[in-house]
């Protein structure tokens, strides 16, 4: 299941771009109450189609949401463990290395919640690493203990090597001030680690204005421009690819 419906991407672009909702319906040329109830839940795909251009989304990657299903990860390498998070969960991804050694990006919510799936893995001790500082993807940091080996604040640029495999930073600022990614290679295929910067046919929300432009200037230069087989790990819902969102992300697939 998607994270993020029709109705996130919508509320989302309307705060990006900081666009009422009559703002939008002129500029599409329909009802305000048409767009009003297309922030809110389900509407026809025609509907839709009109309204994206005026909130610069794909207008067939957004009528075409509902049905969107992004391609598993493959790789037995990784696993995402799916953790509790208030009503919904959020993501954490442990990546073996290569030599015996595991690697945990991000640690979901509750203090104790990651701590206790990988003691039922039999797994002694991870390598951690954060893609932002928001709670429900450091909180279980201080219930790991001896067990986690974090590394203190990579900065974009920096070149990691872990056991097997390489670890670039890239810069995926917007919805946290500070937030990077993580491009992994040395696996059968390339990893990019996402947090809330990407979801699977969407994007974390941001701040109008700068925030949210900087957002969507940093995917498309930063993961979009990844091999099209990247496998994207995101921080909540399902992972996908770098070829997938190119076709169904409505925020950053082709306008056309």
């Amino acid at each position: 299941m998607l994270y993020d419906t029709t109705a996130d991407v919508i509320r989302k672009a309307l705060r990006g771009l900081g666009m009422a909702p009559s703002e939008a319906a002129a500029a599409a040329g329909l009802p305000e109450r048409e767009v009003l109830a297309a922030s809110r839940g389900k509407v026809l795909a025609q509907t839709l189609r009109q309204l994206a251009p005026a909130l610069c989304l794909s207008p067939g990657a957004l009528a075409g949401l509902p049905g969107y299903t992004p391609p598993a990860c493959p790789l037995a390498e990784v696993q995402r463990i799916e953790l509790p998070f208030d009503d919904e969960t959020v993501n954490a991804w442990l990546v073996a290395d290569g030599e015996g050694g595991h690697l945990l990006f991000d640690t979901g919510d509750g203090p104790n919640d990651v701590r206790k799936v990988l003691e039922n893995l039999g797994i002694e001790s991870v390598t951690v690493l954060i893609t932002h500082e928001h709670g429900d993807h450091t909180g279980g940091l201080r219930g790991l203990g001896h067990m986690a080996l974090r590394i203190q604040d990579p900065q974009q640029g920096d070149l990691l090597h872990l056991g097997t495999l390489t670890i670039r930073v890239i810069d995926l600022p917007g919805h946290c001030e500070g937030a990077v990614g993580y491009v992994v290679e040395g696996l059968g295929l390339p990893l990019c680690v996402t947090g809330d910067a990407l979801f699977a046919g969407s994007m974390g929300g941001c701040a109008p204005g700068t925030p949210y432009r900087e957002a969507l200037e940093a995917l498309r230069r930063n993961v979009m421009t990844l091999p099209p087989e990247t496998i994207l790990l995101t921080g909540h819902g399902p992972a996908s690819t770098v070829a997938s969102e190119r076709l169904s992300n409505a925020f950053l697939a082709d306008l056309a």
